[in-house]
C-alpha cells in the first residue's frame, strides 16, 4: 500500500502480502489463517504454502503490526527486509524526528532509524507489507527528498554528492557574505563610530541608506537564504516545524518589520522606526557559515569510509589468450585470471594460480606488516602488492568483496542510532514546538511590560529566542561521534557490525576468552625440537618430516611445515624434470617434493614409523619407543620441563638410537599477554573459557595473566560460565572464533570475534577483529568508553547551551543587569554550538589502541598520537 494512498483516505480497506516462514504443511497454513482471520479488522486471510505468502484484506485501515503479532503467537515468523536510504533537506533533530515517524507512519514497519551526520536512513520492514520506493515516497512527502541506496550502488557517487553540499554551503555563505558586509556596515559602523553615521547621511542620505539596506537583504534571504524559507514554511504548514522554520521565522520577521519601517512607517507606533535588515542579513550569513564548517567537518568525520573507497582501483588486468588485457573493474568476472605487478592494488578478491609475493593487508588487519602469498593463498580487493609478481583467480566480486563487506559494514554502524539517543529524541520531539511557544510568550511579555518602544523589545527578543534555540547541536551529538569512532575503528582492524555495541561495550566490567584460535594461534606449531648429542639438527628433522609427510594427522602436518619452512626438506628432497614442471605465463617453474618413506606404519595412539633413504625412523609416544628398546632417559628433565609447560613431548629415534625430543603444540598467539595487560589496565575481571584439559589451559592462563579459567566445557558449558560471570557486572563481553563460540558470542551482552575465525563465529558477533588478534579486544573497549565520553560531552553542550541561553536571549537578565542578546550574537552562538559539537567528536580521529598497532596512515609514515 503505498503512503499516498494512505494519506488519500486513512480509512480505505488496505491489503497486504506477508511472507510467512516456518510452515511445513496443511496444518500449518490452517494455524496461521486461523490467527489472522482473529486479528480485529481483518476482513479476509488466504495463505499459500508454496509461496509461503499470506494475503491479507481488512475492512478499514490495514493493521500489520497486529497481523504480525497475530502470526508470532501462532508460532511462525514473518519474513524481514532492511532498506537504506539516502536523505535530503535534514538540518536539525526535529528534522529526524519528523523522517522517522514518516518512515514508522507506513504499514509493516518495525524499525525506522535516521542519521542526521550522514543523511542516510535504515528501515527494517515485513517483507510484502511495503516497498522501498512506498517507503522513499512517505518521507519524500514529509519534505525530506529521499531515495533507497542500493546495494551495489556506487559509494563513490554519494561521497562526491557530500563534497558538493560542502561546497555549495561554502559557496552561498560567500555570497551572503558579500551582500552582508555593506548593510552591517552602514548600520553598524554608525553606532560604533558616530562621525561615521554623520558621513553615511551626508553622502547617501537615510532614506537611500534604507533603501540600499532593505535591496541587501532581499538578496540575502531570497538568494542564498532562500534554502531556509523554502524548507521551513512548509514544515511549519504541515505543523512539524523545524530548525529551517525558526530562522525562517526569525530572519522573516526582521526582515518584514524593516520593511514596514521602511515603506509604511505611519503604521507603527511612534518610537518603533528601528530597522533590523543587518540582524535578518546577518543571522542567515553566519548559520550558512556555520552549515558550510559543519559540512566540511562531517565530510571528515566520514573520512574513513572515502579512505576505503579510494582502496578500491577502477581498473585490472585480465589474463586472456596468453595475452594481458586493462579492462575496467566492472568489466571483472568471477573465474577470470588477474595479474598483479608490484606496488599496485589488487584489485578483487581471489586466490594464487602463480608466483608470490608479500601482499600489505594494513587496511584490512590495521596491522603493517606485510603478509607473505603463495600458490593457493587467498588475496583480498584492495590490499597492496610490495614486492613479487603474481597472477589470482577471481572468486568474488562486486558487494561480495571484502572490502564492500567492510564498507557496508561500517555504513550500517555509522547510521545506527544509539540507545542513549532515545533521550534526545523526546526532547526534540517537542523542543521545536516549545521553543516557538517561549518566542511567542517572550514577544506578548515584552510588548506590555518591556519598556519603550516596547514592540521593538519584543520582535528583537523574540527573534533571538527563535535563532539560538536551533536544535542542530542537539542532532549532531550522537550520530557524528558514531560516524568518527566507527571510521577510526575500522581503520585499526576493528569492525562494529552492530551500532549499538559501541554503546554496550563501555559499559562491561568483565571478559570471557576463549583459548584455542583467540589466546593461541589455533594450530599446531613445531615449538621445540630438541637433538641428542652426535646428531645434526637439520638431517634429524628432514629424516622426521620424511616420515611425517606420509600422514594427515594435524602434528604431522605441523612438523612437515616446520621442515619446509626451515629449508631443510631439500636435504631429501627430489627436484621434478623440468617437463613434469607447470608452464604459466610463459615461465618454467619445478616442483619439488619430499623423497618419500618406505614401509611406512602408523601405530594408533603410539606413533609412526618407516625407512628413509635406508635409515629407520620412529617418532612417538616414549612408551612406544621404550617398547622397540629405546632408552629415552636422556630427555627426561627436558619432557618434564615441557609437560610443565602443558606441552606433550614425542620422540625420535633414527636407527634404534634416541636422536630427538619433538614438541608440537598451539602456541600462544603474538601479542595474547600484552592483550591481557591491556584489558586488566581497563579494570576488566578477565576469565578464560576452553572446551581443553584443565591442566593445559591453566599453563596457558598463568603465562598470558588470566586468574580464573573454566576448563573442559562444551558450548553450553560456555553459556553457563557467561551466566554466572555475569552476577554482580553489568555487562560482559565474550571473544571467541569457532563454531563452538558462537552460543556464547550470541549470549554474551557484547560478543567479540576474531576476524580470521570462521563465518558462523563472526555472524553471531557484534563486533569483529579483523586482525585477528586479541590486542583489537582492548582497542574496541577504550574506544568505545571515549567514545560515549565523547557523546555525553556533547549531549552536556548542547542541552546546557539551549537551557542557559534560551532564557537570556528571552531577556531575562534584563532585570537585574540590564543585559539583552542581540539576534546576531544568537546567531552566531547558535552557529558556534554546531561547529563545536562536530569538532569535539573530530577528537576522535586521534584515538590510538593502548598496545601499539600501526594503521595504514602509520604504515606510511605517519606518527602515531597518543590515546587519550
Amino acid at each position: 500500500m503505498s503512503m499516498s494512498s494512505k494519506a488519500a483516505d486513512s480509512n480505505k480497506p488496505g491489503a497486504i502480502r506477508i511472507r510467512v516462514e516456518g510452515m511445513s504443511c496443511a496444518s500449518c497454513v490452517g494455524r496461521v489463517e486461523k490467527a489472522i482471520l482473529a486479528t480485529p479488522g481483518v476482513a479476509s486471510a488466504s495463505v499459500n504454502l508454496a509461496t509461503k505468502q499470506a494475503d491479507v484484506k481488512f475492512a478499514g485501515p490495514a493493521d500489520v503490526d497486529g497481523v504480525v503479532a497475530a502470526i508470532g503467537k501462532a508460532g511462525y515468523e514473518t519474513a524481514t527486509d532492511t532498506a537504506r536510504f539516502e536523505i535530503d533537506k535534514m538540518s536539525c533533530a526535529s528534522c529526524v524526528s519528523h523522517a522517522e515517524k514518516a518512515f514508522k507512519s507506513v504499514p509493516g514497519v518495525l524499525e525506522a532509524n535516521v542519521n542526521l551526520a550522514a543523511k542516510t536512513g535504515s528501515v527494517r520492514f515485513v517483507s510484502g507489507a511495503t516497498t522501498p520506493d512506498a517507503l522513499a515516497k512517505a518521507v519524500s512527502a514529509a519534505g525530506y527528498p529521499t531515495r533507497q541506496i542500493k546495494s551495489d550502488a556506487p559509494a563513490e557517487s554519494r561521497r562526491d554528492e557530500g563534497r558538493a553540499e560542502a561546497e555549495s554551503a561554502m559557496r552561498a555563505f560567500a555570497l551572503a557574505l558579500a551582500l552582508t558586509a555593506p548593510i552591517f556596515i552602514i548600520e553598524m559602523g554608525g553606532h560604533l563610530i558616530p562621525h561615521f553615521h554623520e558621513f553615511v547621511m551626508a553622502t547617501i542620505g537615510m532614506r537611500a541608506s534604507l533603501l540600499l539596506q532593505f535591496a541587501l537583504t532581499s538578496l540575502v534571504l531570497f538568494g542564498p537564504g532562500r534554502r531556509f524559507f523554502t524548507a521551513g514554511l512548509p514544515a511549519l504548514w504541515r505543523a512539524a516545524p523545524d530548525m529551517n522554520a525558526l530562522v525562517a521565522l526569525g530572519s522573516g520577521a526582521a526582515y518584514i518589520y524593516s520593511s514596514v519601517v521602511t515603506f509604511a512607517p505611519s503604521l507603527l507606533p511612534a518610537g518603533a522606526s528601528h530597522v533590523y535588515f543587518e540582524s535578518a542579513a546577518v543571522i542567515v550569513t553566519l548559520i550558512l557559515l556555520g552549515r558550510s564548517l559543519e559540512a566540511r567537518a562531517k565530510g571528515r568525520a566520514g573520512a574513513a569510509i572515502e579512505r576505503l573507497i579510494g582502496l578500491r582501483p577502477k581498473m585490472a588486468r585480465l589474463v586472456r589468450g596468453g595475452a594481458v588485457v586493462e579492462v575496467p573493474l566492472e568489466q571483472v568476472a568471477v573465474g577470470d585470471i588477474v595479474l598483479v605487478k608490484p606496488g599496485e592494488k589488487v584489485p578483487v578478491d581471489g586466490r594464487l594460480v602463480e608466483g608470490a609475493s608479500f601482499v600489505d593487508e594494513s587496511m584490512l588487519t590495521g596491522e603493517p606488516k606485510p603478509a607473505a602469498k603463495a600458490v593457493g593463498a587467498e588475496v583480498v580487493g584492495g590490499t597492496i602488492n610490495t614486492t613479487g609478481s603474481f597472477s589470482f583467480r577471481v572468486e568474488r566480486i562486486g558487494a561480495d568483496t571484502v572490502l564492500a563487506q567492510i564498507i557496508r559494514m561500517v555504513e550500517d554502524a555509522q547510521g545506527a542510532k544509539l540507545p542513549i539517543q532515545a533521550l534526545v529524541d523526546k526532547v526534540t520531539g517537542w523542543f521545536v514546538p516549545a521553543v516557538m511557544a517561549v518566542a511567542a510568550l517572550t514577544f506578548v511579555v515584552w510588548l506590555w511590560f518591556g519598556p519603550q518602544p516596547s514592540l521593538t523589545y519584543a520582535l528583537t527578543l523574540m527573534v533571538a529566542v527563535l535563532i539560538i534555540a536551533c536544535p542542530c547541536a542537539m542532532g549532531l551529538a550522537t550520530p557524528v561521534s558514531i560516524m568518527v569512532a566507527t571510521g577510526r575503528a575500522a581503520e585499526l582492524g576493528v569492525l562494529f557490525r552492530k551500532g549499538e555495541a559501541l554503546q554496550t561495550l563501555s559499559r562491561i566490567t568483565a571478559i570471557a576468552l576463549d583459548k584455542t584460535g583467540t589466546i593461541t594461534k589455533g594450530r599446531p606449531e613445531l615449538t621445540d625440537f630438541i637433538v641428542a648429542p652426535g646428531f645434526d639438527r637439520d638431517e634429524v628433522l628432514a629424516l622426521v618430516a620424511a616420515v611425517e609427510a606420509r600422514s594427515e594427522h594435524p602434528v604431522a602436518v605441523a612438523i612437515v611445515a616446520a621442515a619446509k619452512s626451515a629449508g631443510v626438506a631439500q636435504k631429501l628432497a627430489v627436484e621434478a624434470p623440468a617437463a613434469k614442471g607447470r608452464r604459466l605465463f610463459g615461465s618454467w617453474r619445478a616442483e619439488a617434493k619430499i623423497k618419500d618413506a618406505v614401509g611406512f606404519a602408523a601405530r594408533p595412539g603410539l606413533g609412526v614409523e618407516a625407512k628413509v633413504a635406508g635409515r629407520h625412523v620412529v617418532i612417538g609416544a616414549d612408551r612406544f619407543l621404550v617398547g622397540l628398546g629405546v632408552d629415552v632417559s636422556g630427555f627426561s628433565e627436558a619432557a618434564a620441563r615441557l609437560g610443565e609447560a602443558a606441552k606433550s613431548p614425542l620422540y625420535a629415534s633414527i636407527d634404534g638410537r634416541l636422536a630427538a625430543l619433538i614438541v608440537v603444540a598451539d602456541p600462544i598467539a603474538p601479542g595474547a599477554p600484552e592483550a591481557v595487560a591491556a584489558l586488566r589496565r581497563l579494570g576488566l575481571e578477565i576469565l578464560m573459557v576452553t572446551g581443553d584439559n584443565r591442566r593445559a589451559a591453566e599453563a596457558i592462563a598463568k603465562t598470558v595473566g588470566i586468574d580464573k579459567v573454566v576448563a573442559e566445557v562444551l558450548p553450553n558449558g560456555k553459556i553457563k560460565a557467561l551466566d554466572e560471570l555475569r552476577t554482580g557486572h553489568e555487562a560482559i563481553a565474550f571473544v571467541g572464533d569457532g563454531i563452538n563460540d558462537a552460543p556464547a558470542l550470541a549470549r554474551a551482552d557484547v560478543g567479540i570475534a576474531i576476524g580470521s575465525g570462521t563465518d558462523v563465529a563472526i555472524e553471531a558477533a557484534d563486533v569483529v577483529l579483523m586482525s585477528g588478534e586479541l590486542a583489537g579486544a582492548a582497542t574496541a573497549v577504550a574506544l568505545s568508553r571515549l567514545t560515549m565520553r565523547n557523546i555525553k560531552q556533547n549531549l552536556f553542550w548542547a542541552f546546557g547551551y539551549n537551557i542557559i541561553l534560551i532564557p537570556v536571549a528571552a531577556g531575562a537578565l534584563y532585570p537585574s543587569f540590564g543585559l539583552l542578546l542581540s539576534p546576531m550574537l544568537a546567531a552566531g552562538a547558535m552557529a558556534f554550538s554546531s561547529i563545536f559539537v562536530v569538532t569535539n567528536a573530530l577528537r576522535l580521529r586521534r584515538f590510538a589502541p593502548l598496545r601499539p598497532a600501526v594503521s595504514m596512515a602509520d604504515a606510511r609514515g605517519a606518527t602515531p598520537v597518543p590515546a587519550e
